[in-house]
């Protein structure tokens, strides 16, 4: 363990205010670390920043949030008493009835940061001819529209049903927190990853089971909202099938955005700093023992940070390639790092509209899917160009909070996803014609009708903003793609393999993207650092008084 103090307690610096980057801040500071977030942009968030223009907010990123008690349990944190040590998945949450399915979703502590509340159904997807799925953990209503759609796929659902519940329990429940931190770690569960069939593509595990076109999609297109591509994630995602269905689908009220600030509102409550419009030029490497060793930060402002130790919350390939000196890196070598595959990317589009009588009865997360599947995905993640079609993601959180526009007024966005920078798309000349053929789409099919002419507010976001604006390498949306082979130990590391006292959290590391698993990051990183830190049981496991007993250790040798 290195110190750069030893009379006071230790400072932490985590880069970007992202979902992960904050639980992963108030988790530190329960540790007892003094602990500073410090961030680009003018407010928190990250891909969950919020955009407000004309008397309409719109999260701009993550709007899917799952597994409340992930969320209970980063607002029932405190300072100097991490209780790292509790079970992950405590015995409450995994009765019969520990999906709640009406009233508010959130804990009771979370109850006093923001308000989440379970959206059903969880999607409502559209398929290119007209007809409609709706998804959602009724295993009856399932069967039913299964019946209805393709009725010679209810054999099986039954059967994905049951090797999704097996996955889920193995890959999730008992193994969702490990860190694959080395190769044997990862050799040890691979004949069960292999029993259970959850190495082969997720698609390939699909039509083992459907046979309609239309059951192959609907279960497997979840992926896609973590940037994976389902011909190619590995089938242990079916398991994102059973984490819905066990503790459904939620929104806070306000947007994720009011998540967000009940987030930093917990963290600053526990004495954590947070610093905007503080962009990191590098981080600060010494020789210390003979070990390269994270110091601190350096701003584009030109301040400089000390610290203990450095998280990054930051895009997995920048921070390497532009924060850290590649003298310092001798694992994750440029040539790794790009070598690496990214995810897709996307093309979101922010629009307010005027309500009208007769709307089409849409629901809070529609999936509109187009005429083709395979080959579309093929278009995004390997030929990487603009097919003649697309599919996208219709997000209308004022059917549920009519706050988020002026009265009388839907606030909207939908996502398309798109090939990353590693395409020779112009954004810059191909964005705004891009950006109305979806809203005529929109308009021309009937999901929503006379858009253009009830349209009051519109912008976009392409790749570039992902590029220029996040910092994530050849504008990807969702860090490193979730292949086979950047899965577990094959992932990016939270520790840093290369610089003592340098972690990462976050979507591009273990144990991958989405809401839930970047909270999840958060607390794997954590854990590394409580062990590197001699952290005392007594903050990492006890009780406040015991970690207040305690807490005076951490700042010493």
């Amino acid at each position: 363990m290195t110190t750069s103090n030893t009379s006071e307690r230790k400072k932490a610096i985590v880069i970007g205010s992202g979902i992960g980057g904050i639980a992963c801040a108030m988790r530190l500071q329960s540790l007892g670390f003094d602990t500073t977030v410090v961030e680009k942009l003018d407010a928190p968030g990250g891909r969950a920043y919020v955009r407000k223009a004309d008397g309409f907010t719109f999260d701009m990123g993550p709007t899917v949030l799952t597994v409340p008690h992930f969320i209970e349990e980063l607002f029932s944190l405190e300072r100097d008493c991490a209780m790292l040590g509790q079970p992950d998945f405590p015995d409450e949450i995994l009765g019969d009835n520990q999906r709640i399915t009406s009233g508010v979703s959130g804990g009771p502590n979370t109850s006093k940061y923001v308000e989440i509340i379970p959206i059903l159904p969880f999607y409502r997807v559209y398929f290119d001819d007209g007809t409609y799925f709706d998804y959602d953990a009724d295993p009856e209503n399932i069967r039913t529209q299964i019946q209805k759609l393709a009725p010679e796929d209810l054999e099986g659902y039954e059967q994905f049903h049951k090797a999704a519940r097996a996955i889920f329990d193995r890959g999730f429940l008992e193994l969702g927190y490990t860190y694959f931190g080395n190769i044997g770690a990862m050799l040890k569960v691979v004949p069960d990853l292999l029993r259970l069939d959850a190495v082969r593509p997720l698609f390939g595990l699909v039509k083992k089971y459907f046979k309609s076109d239309k059951m192959r999609q609907v279960f497997s297109f979840e992926p896609l909202l973590v940037g994976g591509n389902p011909l190619k994630v590995p089938a242990i995602y079916a398991m994102i099938h059973f984490v819905e269905r066990t503790w459904g689908v939620h929104f806070a009220m306000g947007g994720t955005g009011a998540l967000v600030n009940g987030l930093i509102r917990k963290f600053e409550e526990m004495g954590g700093t947070l610093r905007l419009n503080a962009e990191v030029e590098r981080i600060d490497v010494e020789k210390i023992n003979g070990k390269r060793t994270a110091t601190g930060v350096t701003l584009k402002s030109g301040d400089t940070l000390n610290a203990d130790l450095v998280v990054s919350n930051g895009d997995y390939a920048s921070t390497y390639l532009n924060l850290v000196d590649k003298k310092h890196r001798k694992i994750n070598r440029d040539a790794l790092v790009k070598f690496r595959k990214q995810s897709m990317s996307i093309m979101v589009i922010y629009f307010g509209y005027k309500k009208a009588d007769g709307d089409p009865d849409l629901r809070h997360h529609n999936i509109i899917l187009g005429p083709r599947y395979e080959e579309l995905l093929t278009d995004i993640f390997d030929r990487k160009i603009l097919g003649p079609d697309f599919s996208q993601y219709l997000h209308i959180p004022t059917l549920t909070d009519p706050s988020l526009a002026p009265e009388g007024h839907h606030a909207a966005y939908t996502l398309v996803p798109v090939p990353n920078n590693q395409s020779d798309l112009d954004w810059d000349a191909i964005g705004e014609e891009f950006c109305e053929t979806v809203l005529r789409f929109l308009d021309e099919r009937g999901h929503i009708p006379n858009l253009r002419e009830r349209l009051v507010y519109k912008s976009f976001v392409t790749p570039n903003y992902f590029q220029q604006t996040l910092n994530s390498h050849m504008g990807n949306g969702f860090g490193v793609e979730p292949v086979l082979t950047q899965t577990a130990f094959f992932r990016p590391h939270n520790r840093s393999e290369d610089i003592t006292n340098l972690y990462l959290v976050g979507q591009g590391t273990q144990p991958g993207g989405g809401t839930p698993s970047v909270m999840m990051s958060a607390k794997m990183t954590a854990r590394e650092v409580a062990k590197d830190f001699d952290v005392p049981d007594a903050i990492v496991n006890g009780s406040p008084k015991m970690a207040e007993e305690a807490a005076p250790a951490i700042a010493a040798e």
